[in-house]
């Protein structure tokens, strides 16, 4: 397949006028290899045939069935999300089960269906490095180095950098201000009055990263799904501060990364593919409720 510079990475094009999901593919792994994907992740094409055509992609958080209507109703041929529809085997797929039902809805409608999870979050332009970038971060580095890819750019989960002086609470302020919004909100643990300086982040779930974050001597520490035990563990330990988000918000803002990447992929391709990021919160949650009961 010819390939063509774009800002600095060759990346392979379709020589026709038209994109095939094949194509879209041989993109993904280009910038996002599978092989820098954990273990225990299951990232790649989940349904679809690599010889479709493709016209329109719909980009997602969550492969679930109000992205999926989305999908099928704005006509998209390929429906691409970061988390991936199953992590563990199945052996069963009825329709009276909610994936069972996304699959068959899907396979119906002909929408493909492709998922770039711990591959993109350690990538250098992925998941950590879009978090980095929303919430101010300079001279950005992995917190869990994985070495570098094809184009000498470090790559791996987390990262770490640096903000202008300013206190916790401008910092959480700030914070709050640039995630995308959602019912959790921002939770914040720490002194408001402390000043900030070296900030890491993670998107997603973040309770594995609360020692790598101490280790570097971060002041705060942005992630999201800290639970309980591990992140009080944390907070009688002293520093970091936490600043917990959502999964969804956290992850978010990638999807319109790769949307910039696709989008100039087709245009210098010559190929007329439109690209939409789902604006839809995924979040398991729906409100917030202030609890204001007292205690006897």
């Amino acid at each position: 397949m010819e390939q063509k510079e774009i800002k600095g990475e060759a990346v392979p094009l379709a020589q026709a006028r038209t994109w095939t999901l094949r194509d879209v593919m041989d993109l993904m792994e280009a910038w996002y290899p599978a092989s820098t994907a954990e273990e225990w992740d299951r990232v790649g094409l989940v349904l679809g045939d690599p010889g479709q055509t493709v016209q329109r992609i719909l980009l997602a958080v969550d492969p679930v069935a109000a992205t999926a209507r989305q999908a099928m109703d704005s006509g998209a041929d390929l429906l691409l999300t970061h988390h991936p529809l199953y992590l563990r085997g199945t052996s069963f797929l009825p329709e009276s089960d909610p994936k069972g039902s996304l699959v068959a809805s899907l396979v119906r409608a002909r929408v493909a269906l492709f998922a770039a999870h711990t591959n993109a979050d350690a990538a250098a332009d992925g998941v950590a490095q879009a978090l980095a970038d929303l919430v101010g971060l300079r001279d950005t580095w992995p917190l869990a180095p994985a070495g570098v890819d094809s184009h000498g750019r470090p790559i791996g989960l987390g990262r770490g950098g640096t903000v202008e002086a300013r206190t916790l609470g401008e910092f959480a302020d700030h914070v709050a201000r640039v995630l995308p919004a959602g019912p959790h909100g921002l939770f914040v643990t720490g002194d408001e009055a402390a000043p900030v300086r070296t900030v890491v982040v993670s998107g997603g779930s973040g309770d594995h990263f609360l020692a790598d974050a101490r280790r570097v001597g971060a002041d705060v520490y942005l992630c999201a799904d800290l639970r309980h035990h591990p992140a009080s563990e944390h907070v009688e330990g002293g520093a970091p501060a936490l600043l917990c988000g959502s999964h969804w918000a956290t992850e978010w803002p990638w999807l319109p990364v790769l949307a910039a990447k696709l989008r100039e992929a087709a245009s210098a391709a010559g190929v007329s593919v439109e690209v939409e990021v789902s604006t839809m919160v995924t979040e398991p949650w729906t409100c917030h409720r202030r609890t204001l009961g007292g205690l006897q």
